[in-house]
């Protein structure tokens, strides 16, 4: 595939890609699982040609000095294309969420109605550094009927474009025409403008990745958006929280994997709770390398911790660095994440049960654990095979977004003549 600044044609794209998916919506369940495991074979057999295309953006990276965290999420291996693949073998393997019939009833003059899932037609993918979202998001599109325009980030055009044109190669040999699933090769910000106003061919745009970019798709398109979040999400230790759990569920959320939108960016502690604890909770912070951020009582308890500021409390840190907010009770903690959370992931760890309650119940987020970590807001983790986003919106899908939230539904209605 040839990637250039400009002069790409992206309305041609989502019209070719708008055609295909008429042909797509028709396949059968087991022509699209087919296809997906083609693909998956198709992958591992041309992982050399998608590592090649891949050292080409981490040099790339390299030279523009881009965070460890960042390299991470830009850099494949043998493993992780055949992770790749693995995803699309599971999400073959998931049930069909399009020709369903919800309900069904029939009226007084005898028309039958039926309300049917069916997908949503085109979907219209703007995403960051993470070239597994290349193949997670197609894979997701197709088995669910909807052809998909693809608009990666210029870090990981080359990983991207490689990926897409393995997956061409793929679908040429199955049911699935390869022009459902579109890539537009161009670093230029003015082809993603011009997908963002695409709605007589688009039918809905999703963003991924941070802050920034999905504002800038949110304020600019006039495509329905389905707004994935970024992710400032909060651990609550409450006074009657278990020490052991406490600890083992922050030290989880913050350092199993930092750079992803689920892990803990803030801790909020009950003061009661951190007098009793400091040395443990010390400890276990000293010891997985997490640099504290606090308020004033964190500061003179937590020895090397900093003083946070507004910026703090609002910051997606996506490192080993935490803010940590002291609290008198859990109406204060809910309070701090009403000001600063992004209503992703949030979690209380607490052995009172009408404290937990409480918590779940006001505070406004996609996901709410009580005495779990918020590592979980992910929809292999949850069931859902792969994830094309974390929904923090509240209308048509909200959390992580998996195959039902790629349809819409349809009414049938069959008669006999009826007139009204």
């Amino acid at each position: 595939m040839t990637l250039t600044k400009g002069n790409v044609n992206v309305e041609e794209q989502a019209i070719e890609a708008k055609k295909a998916s008429k042909k797509l919506m028709v396949l059968s369940e087991k022509e699209k699982n087919e296809a997906l495991n083609h693909l998956a074979d198709v992958l591992e057999r041309e992982y050399e040609t998608i590592l090649q295309a891949n050292e080409k953006d981490l040099e790339n990276g390299k030279e523009k000095g881009y965070s460890e965290a960042f390299m991470d999420r830009l850099s494949l291996s043998k493993e992780r294309v055949a992770d790749f693949a693995n995803g699309l073998r599971e999400v073959a393997k998931l049930e069909d969420p399009t020709g369903n019939i919800l309900t069904d009833w029939t009226l007084d003059n005898g028309l039958q109605v039926e309300k049917v899932t069916v997908p949503l037609g085109v979907i219209g993918m703007i995403y960051e550094a993470r070239p597994n979202v290349t193949v997670d998001a197609t894979g997701l599109a197709l088995k669910s009927g909807n052809a998909i325009v693809l608009k990666g980030g210029s870090s990981a055009i080359n990983s991207n474009a490689a990926i897409v044109d393995v997956i061409h190669k793929g679908l040429a040999e199955t049911k699935i025409p390869k022009e459902a699933v579109q890539f537009i090769a161009s670093t230029d910000r003015a082809a993603t403008n011009e997908l963002f106003t695409m709605k007589e061919h688009i039918d809905v745009l999703i963003p991924r990745g941070g802050g920034k970019l999905i504002q800038a798709v949110v304020e600019n398109a006039t495509v329905p958006v389905l707004e994935t979040g970024v992710g400032n999400c909060h651990i609550y230790v409450d006074k009657e929280a278990d020490a052991t759990k406490a600890i083992n569920i922050l030290v989880n959320a913050k350092t199993d994997r930092p750079a992803v939108c689920n892990a803990a960016e803030t801790l909020i502690v009950h003061e009661e709770w951190l007098e009793k604890n400091s040395e443990a909770l010390i400890e276990a912070l000293q010891r997985n390398n997490v640099n504290v951020h606090g308020d004033e009582k964190a500061v003179s308890v937590i020895p090397g911790a900093v003083p946070a500021g507004h910026e703090d409390w609002a910051n997606e840190y996506l490192s080993t660095d935490i803010a940590v907010k002291t609290v008198s009770d859990v109406n204060e903690a809910i309070g701090h994440i009403e000001t600063y959370g992004t209503k992703h992931s949030e979690a209380i760890v607490t052995e009172n049960d009408e404290t937990a309650k409480l918590f779940l119940s006001l505070v406004d987020a996609a996901a709410i654990y009580h005495n779990a970590s918020t590592r979980f807001t992910d929809g292999g983790a949850l069931g859902f095979g792969a994830e094309i986003g974390i929904s923090t919106q509240k209308l048509h899908a909200r959390g992580p977004m998996g195959l039902p939230a790629l349809t819409t539904v349809k009414f049938l209605m069959k008669g006999n003549g009826q007139i009204r």
